[in-house]
């Protein structure tokens, strides 16, 4: 491949690089114009030929500008070193002069600055001003070349700051939609866990007492009403929660309703009523109404343990006991089991997907926990939790 090929495409010149195109030649020409006005007046006059050639010079050096972007170093250097024998050129090489300081780097604009500086003083040696001393012609033009270089690099300068800000705005607005997307993630993340937990364990009970009208034909007809009963409360309460849950969707971030530890007495009474015979025992004082409070994050978390327990218990073994223990102080750490013994018969079904307690884990991991479950010795099952307790 070519360097042509590979080179990058060049801008197009807009109606602005035109109009300030226009504006730096007829600069050029008008200050090429002073200067033949005062080459025709001059005591002195120069020879003809002399003079057609300056201003010859002076004119190409005017029209050249119209490409000072496209090659701004070799028309600085072209125009220096016409201007060392034509003064109507030097006002076309200032304004090269100038491009070159915004363009390209302060290196080449100082070297192009003294090609000029040299280019001007060798036409003063050979054709001195008398209307004013050396040296001061030679500090006039030093500093207005100075002067024109510093021009140049503030407009560089200038530019490339616009650029960069233009850049980091860019970046900000990339680095905010990054931001937006990771805060929906995790908020549907979040709405799946409890729409699993919640749903989850009403849905459980429903299956359990669903399962006793369908399986127990003979059974008394008080019993069959109060699981029918159980059913309809089980049903209702489960509409209930999910309104809660995708209450999330349309309310802001911290405003849903999340259960805690004062929520597990309930919770556990549910579970009596699906005929899972569950024991609390706490140690730590949490639900007994003690002084001990544990924050509403840890609280939750404890919760939905002991939810997804007893769903996972009624599930894999429907009928077998199940202990639920607490442990901990403030200051440490809480610890809170659920574990169930071994059913007395296989139950039909006990696959299950696992998103159960791959949301504990998440939970878990959120608030600095730990969890771990696995099969007792007896054949049962446990889920263990363990999460800083604040003081």
């Amino acid at each position: 491949m070519s360097a042509a090929t590979t080179a990058p495409a060049r801008a197009p010149r807009t109606t602005r690089d035109r109009v300030i195109d226009a504006v730096l030649i007829a600069l050029a020409a008008a200050l090429g114009l002073l200067t033949v006005h005062h080459q025709a007046n001059d005591p002195a006059p120069m020879p003809a030929w002399i003079l057609a050639a300056d201003w010859g010079a002076g004119l190409l050096g005017c029209l050249a500008v119209w490409w000072r972007k496209r090659f701004p170093v070799v028309l600085g250097v072209a125009l220096a070193v016409a201007s060392s024998f034509s003064e109507a050129a030097a006002p076309a090489a200032i304004v090269a002069l100038f491009t070159v300081a915004v363009h390209r780097s302060t290196r080449t604009a100082v070297a192009v600055c003294a090609i000029n500086l040299a280019a001007l003083s060798a036409y003063q040696l050979q054709w001195p001003e008398t209307a004013a001393p050396p040296v001061t012609v030679f500090v006039i033009f030093g500093l207005g070349n100075i002067a024109t270089v510093a021009w140049g690099m503030s407009v560089r300068s200038r530019r490339a700051l616009v650029a960069s800000l233009r850049e980091r705005a860019a970046a900000a607005e990339v680095e905010a939609l990054l931001r937006a997307e990771r805060a929906e993630r995790e908020a549907r993340e979040v709405l799946a866990r409890e729409m699993h937990d919640v749903l989850g364990h009403r849905l459980s009970l429903l299956s359990v007492h669903a399962g006793a009208l369908t399986y127990y034909h003979d059974a008394p007809a008080a019993d069959r009403t109060r699981a029918a009963e159980v059913v309809r409360e089980s049903a209702h309460r489960a509409l209930q929660d999910l309104r809660e849950v995708l209450g999330v969707l349309r309310a802001p971030v911290g405003e849903l309703p999340l259960p805690g530890v004062e929520d597990l007495p309930d919770l556990i009474r549910e579970a009596g009523q699906a005929r899972t015979p569950v024991e609390l025992r706490d140690e730590a004082g949490l639900t007994t109404g003690n002084d001990h409070h544990l924050p509403g994050t840890q609280g939750s978390t404890l919760y939905r343990l002991v939810q997804e327990g007893l769903t996972n218990a009624r599930k894999h073994a429907p009928g077998a006991p199940v202990v639920v223990r607490i442990s901990g102080r403030p200051g440490d750490h809480v610890t809170a089991e659920v574990e169930n013994e071994p059913p007395a018969q296989p139950p039909a079904r006990s696959d299950g997907s696992g998103a159960g307690l791959r949301g504990l884990a998440e939970r878990a991991r959120l608030v600095a926990g730990r969890l771990d479950h696995g099969p007792t010795e007896a054949g049962g099952w446990r889920i263990r939790l363990r999460l800083p307790w604040p003081s």
